[in-house]
């Protein structure tokens, strides 16, 4: 066998754990994607039936819109490092071919790649917990539906 056609080989394989990894991400970001879309369609729904006269319903109405307006902020950052995780490990990939086809010793590059991958893949999956706190902080059964329940 080409030395050069088993170092491509070897690269492959090499290559394929953040190949992986992209396809976990690439899952991450779809998950994520879709709670932006129904915290959207929440507000715009929202927006559209909000009372114009000022009162109780209004002031929950308006304090809800903050509220999907501030998880819609944190999903956004989340998707965005997750995007950037992408990106790193994409380098990541690309830095194993560069250093084996051209003999160049990238390992430093290649390890800091990784690691600033594996830090915002940590920021987006944070950023998403924090919105599935807010999100689950104001999700409550009304209590009219518990008459035996003591309150």
């Amino acid at each position: 066998m080409d030395p050069m056609n088993f170092d491509v080989a070897a690269t492959i394989q090499l290559a394929l754990a953040p190949a992986f990894l992209l396809v976990g991400i690439g899952q991450f970001l779809v998950l994520a994607a879709g709670r932006l879309a129904r915290v959207v369609d929440r507000a715009r729904e929202l927006a559209d039936v909000i009372p114009g006269d000022p009162g109780p319903e209004h002031d929950d109405c308006v304090a809800e819109l903050h509220l999907l307006d501030r998880r819609m902020s944190v999903v956004n950052w989340s998707i965005f490092f997750g995007v950037m995780a992408m990106v790193a490990v994409c380098l990541v990939v690309a830095c194993l071919f560069v250093a084996r086809l051209s003999n160049i010793e990238i390992t430093i590059a290649i390890a800091i790649a990784f690691i600033a991958a594996m830090g915002l893949l940590v920021a987006g999956l944070v950023l998403f917990l924090v919105e599935v706190r807010i999100a689950n902080r104001v999700i409550h059964v009304r209590r009219d539906l518990f008459p035996h329940r003591k309150r």
